[in-house]
């Protein structure tokens, strides 16, 4: 089997799915938060798994961008359009400011550096007036799309949530197999090879940066539309460490993988409560009930599992086994 002509199929019954989940008893709301992180972890993935350049500071756009598109609604009356607008292009100079800082390091200790601005960027978000602080910003009205389309219906909400997220995935694909993005690939594969046939890989580095922040203020412009609210949980560094697991474990380096480990991730994190009821109830074992205050551990359990067994992350494995099955027959 032909990977490469399978994936159209497959994104296109997942599209399908999408589209038709409303009606088949799934909660709007819930699945228009996993979209969000969906196009988190897919900006993200641009960044580690096409580029190569690790960021464990992913939530400063994010929350950053929640945070301004909430205000601009909230306080300044703009439209959900103008709030999205705003959120994105702050992500994008976030992420202006902060790979200016990070490619001019390499490794860990480019690494260090954007943990470092988004720790700032938390400590601010805490101490500024307009955020709320702890409490975080409540109560951002949905509004009317271009004045007309109401959002405050929930089904309306997630069409253009749907949307959103199909076009800022798109881009992402057009990106990536575009000349720009086979640079990027080969940034990531041999830098100075790439330096030695005369490209900028500075300037190539901080522009993926920038697309890749912009993208994730995207997500936490469109969580807050969706949710009504930006917290500090958005912008604090266990956001970004939840993006690098959904990106393993989904595959870096895919366009399905991040899709597919955002969903095990949200999923785990807001069902396993009512999946060790059932297994409480199959097995009789009482432990089982207290699953659910037990996230952090059974995340990380499912982390190391992925790590020793399936080290492309579930989609990588997936694709390298139907490769060997299309090379071997």
């Amino acid at each position: 089997m032909n990977v490469k002509k399978f994936a159209p199929i497959g994104y296109g019954l997942l599209l399908l799915g999408l589209i038709a989940a409303p009606f088949i008893g799934a909660y709007p709301v819930f699945v228009m938060k996993l979209l969000c992180f969906a196009l988190f972890a897919s900006a993200f993935n641009l960044l580690l798994g096409y580029t190569g350049l690790l960021s464990f500071g992913h939530a400063a756009f994010l929350g950053g961008a929640a945070y301004v598109t909430g205000h601009a609604i909230k306080v300044w009356g703009a439209t959900p359009e103008l709030g999205l607008l705003a959120g994105l292009l702050s992500g994008a100079l976030l992420g202006l400011v902060m790979g200016w800082f990070t490619i001019r390091r390499q490794g860990i200790y480019a690494t260090m550096i954007t943990l470092a601005l988004a720790q700032m960027l938390y400590f601010a978000a805490l101490q500024a007036p307009f955020t709320g602080g702890e409490d975080g910003l409540q109560g951002v009205p949905r509004g009317k799309l271009f004045g007309v389309i109401d959002l405050s219906n929930d089904l309306t909400m997630y069409y253009v949530c749907l949307i959103v997220v199909v076009a800022a995935f798109l881009l992402i694909v057009r990106t990536i197999h575009s000349p720009f993005g086979q640079v990027l690939k080969g940034i990531k594969e041999n830098e100075p090879r790439a330096t030695s046939l005369g490209y900028d890989t500075n300037r190539f580095k901080l522009l993926a940066f920038v697309i890749s922040a912009a993208l994730a203020g995207l997500a936490g412009a469109l969580k807050t539309l969706v949710l009504g609210f930006a917290t500090l949980s958005d912008v604090h560094w266990s956001a970004s460490g939840h993006v690098v697991l959904m990106t393993l474990v989904g595959g870096m380096g895919t366009l399905s993988g991040p899709l597919v480990g955002s969903a095990v991730v949200v999923l785990l994190e807001n069902k396993i409560g009512e999946l060790g009821h059932l297994l409480a109830r199959l097995t009789t074992i009482d432990w089982f009930n207290t699953l659910g205050e037990s996230v952090t551990i059974v995340t990380g359990l499912i982390f190391v599992v992925c790590v020793l067994a399936f080290r492309r992350g579930i989609m990588g494995e997936l694709i390298a086994w139907l490769e060997r099955r299309r090379t071997s027959g």
